[in-house]
């Protein structure tokens, strides 16, 4: 399956260009790229009900916080989340980082984010009670 246009999703600053997502009906995973700017505005610490996360550094260094442990992901590195850890993923450096980001089984997929995005670019101080009850259809829990 090509990329095609419709294969980025913002969220503010944030960029996810989907790789495998829902929309391929042969693949039970989710992969992303995920471009997080210095100091971006990125998505709550939570956790996932049935989710395993695996991210791998393209460039930069992403800092992901899991059960309060703090790890520095660059180019080369990789961090696996088991579903149910509580985490958080942020860029505290002067780089963009960027990562690949790959979820299994693939429920958390791109419809999430895109419902995600629709509440979080409306303008404004983003309705976080909207913001938890798509997370939680997903399969997603706030910390």
């Amino acid at each position: 399956m090509e990329a095609d246009h419709d294969s980025l999703v913002r969220i503010g600053a944030l960029e996810l260009h989907f790789k495998v997502d829902e929309s391929n009906p042969l693949a039970d995973v989710t992969v992303f790229e995920f471009v997080v700017p210095p100091e971006a505005r990125v998505p709550a610490p939570h956790h996932h009900v049935g989710v395993d996360e695996f991210i791998y550094g393209l460039a930069g260094t992403m800092t992901s916080t899991v059960n309060g442990v703090t790890h520095e992901i660059r180019a080369g590195e990789s961090l696996f989340i088991p579903r149910g850890n509580t985490h958080h993923h942020a860029n505290r450096h002067v780089e963009t980082a960027r990562v690949l980001s790959v979820l299994t089984p693939g429920s958390i997929g791109k419809r999430y984010f895109e419902e995600i995005a629709e509440v979080m670019n409306a303008g404004g101080k983003p309705d976080i009670e909207k913001v938890k009850a798509i997370m939680l259809r997903h399969g997603l829990v706030p910390a």
